[in-house]
C-alpha cells in the first residue's frame, strides 16, 4: 500500500465510509477503489482514468484533491505525454480546414454584395412613397379644420355645464371622506422556528416549530451527493445519489422525526419549508453528517 492510498482509506474510514458506501457515492467500481488505496494502477483503465479517480475519491472523504497531487505527485501517473499527440493532430486537422473554409467564403461574398444592394433600393423606394402619402394626408387634414369650429365650442359649454352639475355633490363627498374609519381586523402570523437541541460528533438534532408543514428539499450544487431520508418509524423515505445541479423534494408533514444523512455536506444545501438551513456543523469539519428533525405540526407557536 502506498502512502497515498493508506492516507486516502484513513480519511474513508474517519468519516465512517465504507467502499459500497463510496462507490453509491462517487459511481466508481469497487474494485477500482480498492486498487487506489493498494496503488495497483497498473489493472486501472488508464492514467486519466487513475488522476480522475483520485480526484473523486479525495473530495468525497473531504481531502484537497490538487494538495494530494502536490505532496505525492511521484506516486501518481502523469498524462501529458498522452495527451500532447493528440492536441498535435487537433491542430493540424484544423489547419487543414481553413483553406477550404476561405475559399467558400469569397464565392458567397459577391452574392451576398448583391442582395444588400437590392434590398437598399427597395427601402429607398418605400421611404419616398411613404413621403409622399403623408403629405397628402396632411393636406385633407388642413382643408376640413374650418368646419370642425363650431363643433369644438359646442363640447366646450357641455363640459362647463357637467363640471357645474359637479360641485353640487361635492359636500356629500366631503362628509363622507371624514368619517371615522373602523380599525381592520388583525390577522395572526405563525412564525417559523428551526431550533438547535444538540450536536455531538457528526449528528445535530434540531426542533421545527411554529408551522404544521415539513417540506424538505436537498440540492447538490458544485458537485456530487449520496442523500438519505428516514421516517419515524425508522423506514427510509428515499435515498439517492445526486448529481451537480439535481433536486429532491418530499412532504414529511405527517411525520414526528426525521433523520436527514447529507454524504458530502460541502455540495449540498438544505432547505426546509423554502427556508435555507444552516449547517450547526461547518461543512469543513464534517462532510457527513445526519440531522435530526423532530417536528409536531398540531403545535404552532
Amino acid at each position: 500500500m502506498t502512502e497515498l492510498g493508506n492516507r486516502l482509506k484513513e480519511a474513508r474510514k474517519e468519516k465512517g465510509i465504507s467502499l459500497d458506501d463510496l462507490q453509491e457515492m462517487t459511481k466508481i467500481q469497487k474494485r477500482y477503489l480498492k486498487n487506489i488505496e493498494e496503488g495497483n494502477y497498473d489493472s486501472m483503465p488508464g492514467k486519466f482514468y487513475v488522476r480522475a479517480f483520485i480526484k473523486q475519491y479525495a473530495e468525497a472523504v473531504g481531502l484537497d484533491p490538487e494538495t494530494l497531487f502536490e505532496e505525492y505527485q511521484s506516486d501518481i501517473p502523469r498524462t501529458e505525454q498522452e495527451e500532447f499527440p493528440e492536441q498535435l493532430s487537433r491542430v493540424q486537422t484544423s489547419s487543414k480546414r481553413a483553406a477550404p473554409d476561405t475559399f467558400k467564403m469569397m464565392n458567397v461574398l459577391p452574392r451576398i454584395l448583391v442582395v444588400a444592394a437590392i434590398i437598399a433600393i427597395l427601402f429607398l423606394l418605400w421611404f419616398v412613397v411613404y413621403k409622399l402619402a403623408g403629405h397628402n394626408t396632411k393636406e385633407k387634414l388642413n382643408s376640413g379644420t374650418s368646419g370642425n369650429v363650431s363643433v369644438q365650442k359646442d363640447n366646450v359649454k357641455s363640459a362647463e355645464k357637467v363640471s357645474s352639475g359637479k360641485n353640487t355633490g361635492s359636500s356629500s363627498e366631503k362628509n363622507a371622506a371624514k368619517a371615522p374609519k373602523k380599525p381592520e381586523a388583525k390577522t395572526k402570523k405563525t412564525t417559523q422556528k428551526l431550533e438547535t437541541v444538540s450536536s455531538s460528533g457528526y449528528t445535530t438534532t434540531y426542533k421545527l416549530a411554529g408551522t404544521n408543514q415539513f417540506k424538505l428539499e436537498l440540492k447538490a450544487n458544485g458537485g456530487r451527493s449520496w442523500v438519505q431520508v428516514k421516517n419515524s418509524d425508522g423506514s427510509t423515505n428515499f435515498q439517492q445519489l445526486l448529481n451537480d445541479g439535481d433536486s429532491r423534494t418530499a412532504d414529511l408533514s405527517k411525520q414526528k422525526q426525521v433523520t436527514i444523512t447529507v454524504g458530502n455536506t460541502v455540495n449540498t444545501e438544505v432547505y426546509i419549508n423554502g427556508k435555507k438551513l444552516k449547517y450547526n456543523i461547518p461543512a469543513s469539519k464534517e462532510v457527513r453528517q445526519d440531522m435530526i428533525v423532530q417536528f409536531n405540526g398540531s403545535q404552532t407557536k
